[in-house]
């Protein structure tokens, strides 16, 4: 006997968790009829973060004397807006935000705040801070746990078999159970099964470089700004945190960052410290070193009758710009204002309805990941023309106050096309 859904999304992480609580906050589904399908769930299942949530206390792991995790994210305030309506936002531990009030950016020919660099400041476009650095471990646990508050149903199984057609939506589970439902999300990232098995391939290319991350302590303080200087090899980036440290993402070609890691404490350090033309002085490590490959890879479909993609199922991009999670709650918040405008629950699935959504979304995630795409080769560039154009190209955008303001809103998602629920009022 299967079991009968609205929707069904698998992947449990923080694109997947907040669909569903989208999905009940604009009631677009039935307490009981939203479920979230994870092949494998946290010590607990995201129930620890939620009891200490409801009791106002802290989860395991995420209490004052535990160090952050070592994935963080940079949330936008149209992002902010998306998980407060998710009842996500006002239960994150306040140990686990920052908000963070400048960025700047520099190629590495140029001079941080000076020649060849370009800076941001909330206080110039009127914001009390350009977004927020979140805890990557903390925000997945409160978007479960919003999730289940609101009456999703979390099945830990794997996926065994998907099976679309006009009516529905079927899945078989690798435990034998059977769930239909009247949509079904592929929300299980990059390497996503569920896109595999939607027949729904993808095109891109590798950069063939990792990201290396950890937490750093520097001599300088980093004065609630993100730091991002451009390398021919590839961007670093230094991202504030509350203790004073920041949390890196140093982009390099597969040897390097495999040398890289190599490192002891010290010589990482120091490495550190020569790559950012030690803008923030000595760097010392405080964490060990992970990586992560990097990759441009996009869905060439984002549906099939009564079956979507979002986030990194749909759209992989590359890091330097911080905005991929970002992109993953906009494709959340676009697919629920289309079947809003649609009608609701009784058109959930509907193909027409949700070819509305892809034209939305995947052009606009096209237009971001082409633009991110196209930094990455034009600064990863050791040509000396190039050096000239990009230091020229700053510099510009510098002396265009106008230009400036609207790229940092719409970064934070104050404009452009952003669903109109999430738009804060005078933006």
């Amino acid at each position: 006997m299967s079991r009968e859904f609205d929707v069904v999304i698998v992947g449990a992480g923080i694109i997947g968790a907040a669909m569903a609580g989208l999905l009940l906050a604009r009631k677009l589904a039935e307490s009981g009829r939203v479920a979230i399908i994870a092949e494998r769930l946290t010590p607990g299942g995201g129930t620890a973060a939620g009891a200490a949530a409801a009791a106002g206390t802290e989860a395991p792991g995420t209490g004052p004397a535990a160090d952050w995790d070592l994935r963080v994210f940079a949330l936008s305030r149209a992002s902010q807006r998306l998980l407060q309506l998710c009842g996500v936002w006002q239960h994150l531990p306040p140990q686990r935000v920052f908000a963070y009030e400048r960025m700047c950016v520099w190629d590495a020919s140029g001079v941080p705040q000076g020649a060849g660099s370009l800076t941001f400041d909330c206080a110039e476009i009127g914001e009390p801070n350009l977004g927020f650095i979140v805890e990557g471990r903390a925000l997945q646990e409160r978007c479960l746990y919003a999730a289940r508050a609101a009456g999703t149903v979390v099945i830990e199984a794997g996926v065994q078999e998907v099976a679309v057609n006009d009516s529905e939506a079927r899945i078989r589970l690798s435990d034998g159970r059977d769930l239909r439902g009247r949509l079904l999300i592929a929300a299980d990232g990059a390497e996503s099964r569920t896109r595999d098995l939607l027949g729904i391939d993808t095109a891109g290319h590798a950069y063939h470089q990792d990201a290396l991350v950890a937490h750093v302590r520097t001599v300088g303080s980093h004065r609630n700004t993100a730091w991002q200087r451009f390398l021919a090899t590839g961007p670093l980036a230094f991202l504030p945190l509350p203790d004073g440290r920041s949390s890196i993402v140093w982009s390099a070609a597969r040897a390097e960052a495999a040398r890289l890691r190599a490192l002891d404490a010290a010589a990482f350090g120091a490495a550190l410290t020569a790559a950012s033309g030690a803008v923030l002085g000595d760097a010392e490590l405080t964490t060990p070193v992970a990586s992560f490959p990097l990759k441009l890879q996009y869905a060439v479909d984002y549906v099939r009758p009564r079956a979507v993609l979002l986030g990194d199922a749909a759209h992989a991009v590359h890091p330097l710009a911080g905005q991929g999670l970002n992109l993953g709650l906009l494709d959340c918040a676009s697919l629920a204002e289309v079947l809003s405008a649609a009608g609701g629950r009784p058109l959930l699935g509907d193909y027409r309805v949700l070819r509305r959504y892809e034209r939305w979304r995947r052009s606009e995630n096209l237009l971001a990941a082409t633009a991110f795409d196209g930094l990455e080769r034009l600064f990863s560039n050791a040509n000396p023309a190039m050096a000239q154009l990009r230091s020229a190209g700053l510099i510009a955008v510098a002396r265009l106050p106008f230009i400036k303001r609207q790229f940092a809103k719409r970064a934070l998602g104050l404009i452009g096309d952003v669903p109109a629920f999430l738009k804060v009022e005078g933006a």
